[in-house]
């Protein structure tokens, strides 16, 4: 996109990334901040639904515990992304083609599919989560008590609402290259939003907290056995990377017209773009939790339920007041969902295009994006079709990602794909390495998860 309606931006930005390279490491790291990108539109789509719970369940159920368990899933996750950003930028090949030329076009159906499937189907949930956070803060503010007719109005208000505001935000990536740019700096802000209004939670509680236990719990010394902690485990792990992340990611990186000179800035962009902020984010969500609402005895048999909703009452209920506990917290939630929404019909738009082999530009693109739209049902709907259509989905879903983590693991070790740009030596046998272990903990936790055959979280 950016090649094709500010080549000469692009062609200044390759000049200064290779002067870069001789400077020392904090210039360095200035001027890839100042054009990092793609990296934070993976932390802002994985900061959804499916973090929150786990997050929630996590903090509340094991207090500190498991601090390492959601930067450990991303890890792994950015050693896969990594790989496709040195095939993608070494290549300039679209994914979708490559693995469907260098490896089996059923292969590349699949991954497309499914991130179609996944997109769609999480998308609800997500709109379910923003308006009752919003509906919350609302009722937090104004006092206000709702029938259940005015309600379901208020909801599906919210709804549309952030319908409206998500498509603008969407479609202002494809209108050139000042509009990527804004749409990038749009969910860095949500990022931020996110990051900042759980720390403001965390620092309101810095009295209570056991720190010397929590800096602990970023090691990996307490593995759970019981069933319910390794369900927490599993969610955490499949929260973290999605299939439509894998589809997303590279596309961002063709969007932007990055190429070989990029590769380096393309790495320093997952570690400060995605590794980072997720962890922050999430981390502090743990915190928040562990050191309010921790109740073992009550989640481990069940008595005690969870939502991120609950989960502010019973802030409010420790004493922090409704200012922090249903503000500030909500605002956490609501940048996490909205900031998800607008990225699951960014991909949409994305995967639509390739499998019908048309151009991500003008009004077929950004009718594509409305693909997930229908999503905006959930916020009265997501409570009634989330039990039975989460643990079908989850099953599919969790299938599909390791079959395209296989497959980018498998394109990484093709010469006629790579040539000279193939991995080779101890780089290569770790790179591997990594990948294969990210294999590895997908397949096991999509085996566990269809073991289980249960919906425990119900959101993605």
């Amino acid at each position: 996109m950016v090649a094709k309606w500010a080549p000469e931006i692009l062609e200044r930005e390759k000049a200064e990334l290779l002067a870069l390279e001789g400077k020392d490491a904090v210039t360095r790291a200035k001027g890839y901040f100042a054009r990092s990108g793609p990296g934070w539109l993976q932390s802002a789509m994985t900061l959804g639904g499916g973090s929150a719970m786990a997050s929630l369940y996590a903090g509340a159920y094991l207090q500190y515990d498991l601090l390492w368990v959601q930067p450990l899933a991303m890890l792994l996750g950015i050693i896969m992304l990594s790989a496709m950003a040195h095939q993608t930028l070494s290549t300039g090949a679209r994914p979708f083609t490559a693995m469907r030329c260098h490896l089996h076009p059923a292969l590349a159906w699949a991954w497309a599919w499914g991130t179609l499937l996944a997109t769609v189907i999480w998308h609800f949930p997500q709109y379910s989560l923003a308006a009752g956070m919003a509906d919350d803060m609302i009722k937090a503010v104004t006092g206000w008590s709702f029938t259940p007719g005015v309600q379901n109005l208020v909801l599906l208000s919210l709804g549309v609402l952030f319908l409206v505001i998500s498509t603008i935000i969407t479609w202002s990536y494809g209108s050139g290259a000042k509009g990527i740019r804004l749409y990038e700096r749009t969910l860095k802000f949500f990022v931020w939003m996110i990051i900042l209004a759980f720390l403001v939670v965390v620092l309101r509680r810095a009295g209570s907290i056991e720190w010397k236990k929590l800096f602990m719990g970023f090691l990996p010394i307490h593995i759970p056995r019981d069933k319910r902690g390794v369900s927490v485990v599993m969610a955490a792990f499949g929260a973290a990377v999605g299939i439509n992340m894998t589809f997303l990611y590279p596309y961002t990186l063709l969007a932007r017209g990055w190429g070989r000179e990029h590769r380096s800035l393309a790495k320093f962009d997952l570690l400060t773009g995605m590794l980072l902020p997720y962890s922050a984010a999430v981390s502090l969500m743990v915190i928040a939790t562990g050191c309010t609402i921790f109740d073992p005895v009550g989640f481990a048999s069940g008595s005690t339920a969870l939502s991120p909703i609950k989960a502010a009452s019973l802030l409010e209920a420790t004493g922090m007041g409704p200012f922090f506990a249903r503000i500030v917290f909500g605002l956490g939630v609501l940048g996490m969902a909205l900031s998800t929404i607008t990225l699951h019909m960014l991909v949409s738009g994305f995967a639509f295009c390739e499998i019908f082999n048309l151009e991500p530009v003008g009004w077929k693109y950004k009718l594509a994006c409305l693909i997930p739209a229908p999503g905006m049902l959930g916020v009265i709907l997501w409570s009634k079709m989330g039990s039975w259509i989460a643990v079908p989905v989850s099953a599919v879903c969790g299938l599909f990602l390791p079959i395209a983590y296989i497959g980018f693991f498998l394109l990484n070790r093709k010469k006629a794909y790579l040539g000279d740009d193939l991995p080779t030596g101890k780089r290569a046998a770790l790179w591997n390495l990594g990948m294969l272990l990210a294999i590895v903990v997908t397949c096991a936790s999509g085996i566990y998860y269809l073991y289980t055959q249960r919906g425990f979280f119900g959101l993605r």
